[in-house]
């Protein structure tokens, strides 16, 4: 008897489609908004990536911005899609500074912490 994988479900109820590939993003890198026991962040919500909010992260110690030719990391820029940390997103949706995000690809977990109503407020189209 086989066990078939189950498939990440989006906060729409819908399988989770990628966020980005270039730059490649999630926490297992692979393009997808997922998390597991390991993601300390819990890294589901799939940002699209603005100047006010690159600015923000970085004042509060992540900066997205800055290469890091070490790890691969191009550093983003204002319409990258990058799977953003939940609590991060909810800090700056307080700050006033949200991105807009693609609902498909954001992981049914974040609706563990906000609903799915405030998240759609900024869906991306």
């Amino acid at each position: 008897m086989s066990q078939s994988k189950s498939v990440p479900i989006n906060i729409l109820g819908t399988p989770l489609i990628a966020c980005c590939y270039d730059p490649m993003t999630g926490f297992f890198r692979d393009g997808y908004c997922r998390t597991a026991a390991v993601d300390q962040g819990t890294h589901v919500v799939c940002a699209i990536m603005t100047k006010d909010f690159l600015a923000y992260t970085k004042s509060k110690g992540n900066d997205l911005s800055t290469p890091i030719p070490q790890w691969n990391f191009p550093g983003l820029k204002p319409g990258d899609g990058w799977c953003l940390c939940i609590l991060r997103w909810l800090e700056a949706e307080k700050a006033g500074v949200a991105p807009l995000i693609k609902l498909e690809a954001t992981d049914q977990k974040a609706l563990e912490y906000t609903t799915i109503d405030m998240l759609k407020k900024y869906a991306y189209d």
